[in-house]
């Protein structure tokens, strides 16, 4: 499947890591909202299944607690959210507003299976407290963890270059 190009074209800088932690806030605050409309669906769906008696007996008990059908739905959500916008615009609602895109180096959109990889070790990043963005500031690139395994960038847009 050939790769579309994203617009707009150009040689842009590598984004800084400041720019990249705001528009991880940004998408922060919207994996949670996504994280508390799925966890409802779920649970809603449970409570037309069970019954809203059955539920609560397994609420009280605790059997409510680490329930790996929710945790994968709420993982597959979350890739969905990220793998749509990374391979199709480039940018997230987060990465929009601070004027950041991820893409290939000839400014290509990221493939699906770049966004998986991207996913995958930009969590690893995290567990290990940060350690992988953070090797940004050791790199020649400025590139994360998750940018060199899936073999991606970050780019700075100039101003004014958003969507409408």
């Amino acid at each position: 499947m050939p790769k579309h190009q994203l617009r707009p074209q150009g040689d842009f800088p590598t984004a800084g890591l400041a720019r990249r932690f705001a528009a991880i806030f940004y998408d922060f605050l919207l994996c949670v909202a996504l994280i508390l409309v799925v966890g409802f669906a779920y649970q809603s769906i449970r409570i037309l299944i069970h019954g809203e008696a059955q539920m609560r007996q397994l609420a009280e008990a605790g059997g409510l607690s680490g329930d790996p059908l929710l945790a994968t739905l709420v993982v597959f959500s979350l890739f969905g959210f990220f793998a749509k916008f990374w391979t199709h615009t480039g940018q997230t609602l987060g990465m929009q507003v601070w004027s950041i895109r991820v893409q290939n180096k000839d400014g290509s959109a990221i493939s699906l299976w770049q966004a998986l990889l991207r996913f995958v070790i930009a969590i690893g990043s995290w567990l290990t407290l940060g350690l992988g963005f953070f090797w940004s500031l050791w790199d020649k690139e400025k590139r994360t963890w998750h940018d060199i395994y899936s073999e991606t960038q970050v780019v700075r847009l100039p101003k004014g270059t958003h969507k409408k």
